[in-house]
């Protein structure tokens, strides 16, 4: 990883990488060929020599989903983003798969909305979808094959929240309420195995528990916790997040024991909201609010694992959004400052550097925030922008040298 990269990718260069891959097209077998088009334009190149392309070109409310982990196959020849298709009747959420280079897509599935969906760190993706009688399915998408499969019927459960999945598949997690009020907020834990559905905790303060299963082990779940967040009695946010600010803790799995970390009041200042699994070292990163002993020039983005205090992992940008790779050894991040620069550095050492300045400007809709994650080869980066006027998906090509 370098601070400076060089100029090493030019337009050219992509232009023979994705005719190179057209040629294998054919083995993916392409499920809806009426539906699949080719999309996606080349949009600049930046000082860095980084390439950008704007993946989609229609203008629907679409976004690249989440920054937590990538959207991708296993092997990051594919990656899924969602869009909202008002002419559909029911499931007006349409998953797009996309091949990276050619930008060939074509309709993944339908479903619900973004809440519950769901890729595990071996890149199968789960989402939520209306069936006959009201009842709603839990659907598992090979992005590979395109093939798609139900694999548990709700029986009670709506969640609200995006859900996740262990590598092993064997349980599903997301958050719900189950009563009335809106006062008391609960993290279900589905076993798709036997088929239970159970409540594994309970607080007023998990209205949004943004829940996340360790992808080594797969027995924690990483749990954000908006302390004085509040909803109004007919179910109307008034408060995200109270004076006391945002915190994490961890649920062991299957038992849901508590366990709280040392991030956000007393310890730091208050979590953003943005955080994920570093790999399989049972380390979390996450980004804290940039100011006193945390401003961008002592660093805002941090590690913390439990029962150790946090530790600093990147200095110099105001980071807010935020993930980390597979492997464990490299995160991204967007620097909450005009013009949105994403940035990517080690885990481990204090490395760091830009790799594209989205320009998007920000505003109340998610689909407007960068949300930035790279490909697990680490050869791309998936972020959304509204540069021009509309908010788009959009790719960039990592060059070589940034991520080692």
């Amino acid at each position: 990883m370098t601070q400076t990269p060089q100029r090493q990718t030019r337009r050219g260069a992509m232009k023979t990488m994705a005719g190179a891959t057209v040629g294998c097209l054919a083995g993916r077998g392409w499920l809806h060929a009426a539906e699949a088009s080719t999309s996606g334009k080349f949009v600049e190149e930046q000082e860095n020599g980084v390439e950008v392309w704007q993946v989609t070109t229609e203008e629907f409310d679409q976004s690249n989903i989440y920054c937590e982990i990538p959207y991708c196959s296993k092997d990051s020849r594919y990656f899924v983003y969602a869009r909202k298709n008002n002419s559909l009747k029911t499931n007006r959420t349409e998953f797009m798969v996309v091949e990276l280079g050619t930008w060939k897509q074509e309709r993944l599935g339908t479903g619900n909305s973004i809440s519950g969906t769901a890729m595990s760190h071996d890149g199968q993706f789960y989402f939520l979808r209306h069936a006959e009688n009201g009842a709603t399915d839990l659907v598992r998408a090979e992005l590979g094959s395109g093939k798609t499969e139900a694999v548990h019927r709700m029986k009670d459960l709506k969640i609200r929240s995006l859900g996740t999945v262990p590598n092993n598949g064997r349980y599903y997690a997301g958050g719900t309420i189950t009563e009335p009020g809106w006062k008391m907020f609960d993290v279900a834990l589905i076993d798709l195995q036997t088929g239970e559905e159970r409540i594994l905790d309970r607080d007023p303060f998990i209205l949004n528990p943004h829940p996340q299963f360790e992808p080594g082990e797969g027995r924690m779940l990483m749990i954000q916790h908006n302390r004085g967040g509040t909803y109004s009695d007919d179910g109307k946010l008034e408060r995200l997040v109270g004076p006391e600010g945002a915190t994490l803790y961890t649920l062991s799995v299957p038992e849901g024991k508590r366990t709280k970390l040392q991030v956000g009041k007393p310890y730091t200042t208050p979590c953003t909201g943005h955080e994920a699994w570093i790999g399989t070292t049972q380390e979390m990163i996450l980004s804290v609010s940039g100011s006193g002993d945390f401003v961008p020039e002592k660093g805002n983005l941090l590690g913390v694992r439990p029962g150790k205090a946090p530790r600093v992992i990147a200095r110099g940008y105001r980071f807010n959004h935020c993930g980390a790779s597979r492997c464990g050894r490299y995160f991204w991040g967007d620097d909450w400052r005009p013009p949105y620069k994403i940035v990517v550095g080690s885990t481990t050492e204090e490395k760091s550097a830009v790799v594209c300045e989205s320009k998007t400007k920000p505003d109340r809709r998610q689909n407007s925030h960068p949300h930035p994650y790279v490909t697990p080869d680490g050869k791309w980066v998936i972020f959304n922008s509204n540069r021009t006027g509309h908010a788009h998906v959009y790719a960039a090509r990592v060059p070589e040298g940034i991520i080692g």
